[in-house]
């Protein structure tokens, strides 16, 4: 079976529907604890964009979860709805990871470039993103939608119990650009890597 899904994917409000209305501190300690929620760590308060021409994915897994930066116990604000893509190996081609950061010199933005042609790939195991919005081409093969997100077993990880989840055996997205809270993964090898720290608003899009 091969489902083919071609155009732009409102990522945000697809995790909103997915993570229950209930979903608070209590239940994000219980999800860390069933290795549930991908960032473990506290995030930072700023967003990063990825770009990349091509994105394959083999053993891919979907749902909603939470993200908190430091302080969220207290701030609302600062804890996150994502909507986790965890992959068990994944190959990306012309990767592009930008962030935008106000400085007291001026806006400085950094970017890191890995996977272009002549370097071969960016590959990843055990990969999870964290993501809030997600644009591009896509083809799911295997594609299994509505699972109860704690019983998914073709990715790299499960979501919480009851969770709305979505998997498939293999995912190609072309023409990727995401905009995250945080990345995280088993092993990840960027060929031919190339950091730039810029003056002025430069992201990847």
């Amino acid at each position: 079976m091969k489902e083919t899904l071609v155009g732009r994917t409102r990522w945000r409000k697809f995790a909103i529907a997915m993570v229950p209305a209930t979903a608070a501190a209590a239940v994000m300690v219980m999800g860390m604890s069933n290795g549930a929620i991908a960032a473990s760590f506290a995030v930072s308060g700023q967003q990063f964009q990825i770009s990349a021409d091509e994105m394959v994915v083999d053993g891919f897994a979907q749902y909603g979860s939470i993200d908190k930066e430091v302080g969220a116990d207290k701030d609302p604000s600062k804890v996150h709805v994502v909507a986790v893509a965890a992959a068990k190996s994944a190959t990306v081609k012309n990767l592009c990871q930008s962030v935008v950061t106000p400085t007291p010199i001026g806006t400085v933005t950094m970017q890191i470039h890995a996977g272009g042609a002549g370097s071969g790939p960016v590959t990843a195991e055990n990969l999870f993103l964290d993501m809030t919005s997600l644009t591009g081409d896509a083809v799911f093969e295997n594609i299994e939608i509505g699972v109860d997100a704690s019983t998914m077993t073709k990715g790299a990880g499960a979501g919480m119990v009851g969770g709305f989840g979505q998997q498939a055996s293999r995912a190609t997205i072309t023409n990727v650009k995401q905009v995250a809270w945080a990345t995280n993964a088993g092993t990840f090898r960027l060929k031919g890597m190339h950091l730039e720290v810029l003056m002025g608003n430069k992201p990847c899009f």
